[in-house]
């Protein structure tokens, strides 16, 4: 197991992103003026076709992070890069889908506001095919209001995929959602990675999600990377290798990095 203390070490030039020194300060603070790094001088590569978890606990920096890698939050310092210049989705906890737009309209949104000259029966057709990979193309006259929980995220996803994005970034997506559900939506990001090759960064506090939806675990702690874990449970295998045929969550080998990540969380919350 290879734990790395310093990741401009590893620079790659396969990297999907690339981040060097990167803090980000807010106001806050007991006196005015005081400021506040939500995230702390960080390095990270992270590498093209991998998939990166981001875990800590509440507050530790990990969603500004991944909005930093989304240029949705701006550095205070630092530089954040994307080498390939590929493009980037973002599946948030809620799916925010528009509800007065049915299904199929939620899910062609992003080639309407891509290319307008090109919407309509093209980006339907686009729409249509990324709700088939996620089971839902059933239910794609209906309005938001008409599905369940899991359904709405399965559309988000679906959103999220429709430009066929080289980086997905998702933020604590299934943190809503019962444990069985959790678990077949991962189970469904799993197998749509393998079948288009993109680059994932999940930001969770689920220990057990972290590690069955990645090939490494970042620990965050004051907004700095305390350590970057790489994943022995993670199984390689190609499209058509079923996500289901193994639950590697009963296995030795996912108990014993289990108790690894949660004795790095606790060594870097100083417990």
């Amino acid at each position: 197991m290879n734990l790395i203390q310093n990741p401009e070490t590893i620079s790659s030039p396969k990297a999907a992103v690339t981040i060097r020194q990167a803090t980000v300060e807010f106001a806050g603070g007991r006196r005015a003026g005081d400021r506040v790094k939500a995230v702390d001088n960080v390095d990270l590569d992270v590498i093209s076709g991998e998939r990166l978890a981001l875990v800590g606990q509440s507050g530790c920096g990990k969603t500004t992070l991944l909005r930093v890698i989304a240029g949705l939050q701006q550095l205070s310092s630092g530089r954040c890069e994307h080498p390939g210049r590929g493009s980037t989705s973002f599946v948030f906890q809620q799916p925010a889908l528009l509800p007065w737009r049915r299904v199929i309209d939620n899910v062609s949104l992003p080639l309407e506001l891509q290319n307008r000259k090109h919407a309509g029966a093209a980006a339907k057709d686009a729409a249509g095919a990324a709700l088939d990979e996620v089971e839902l193309r059933d239910v794609a006259s209906r309005f938001p209001y008409q599905l369940s929980g899991g359904m709405k995220m399965r559309v988000s996803i679906a959103r999220a995929l429709v430009t066929r994005p080289d980086l997905l970034l998702l933020d604590e997506p299934f943190a809503a959602l019962d444990d069985l559900l959790r678990t077949q939506l991962g189970g469904l990001v799993t197998r749509l990675w393998r079948l288009h090759h993109f680059t994932i960064v999940l930001v969770t506090h689920n220990i057990a999600e972290a590690i069955a939806l990645s090939d490494r675990v970042c620990v965050m702690h004051n907004g700095q990377i305390n350590a970057v874990l790489d994943n022995p449970v993670a199984r390689s295998g190609d499209e058509t290798e079923s996500v289901d045929e193994v639950d590697v969550r009963r296995t030795p080998e996912f108990a014993a990095f289990y108790g690894v990540v949660s004795d790095r969380l606790r060594e870097a919350a100083g417990r």
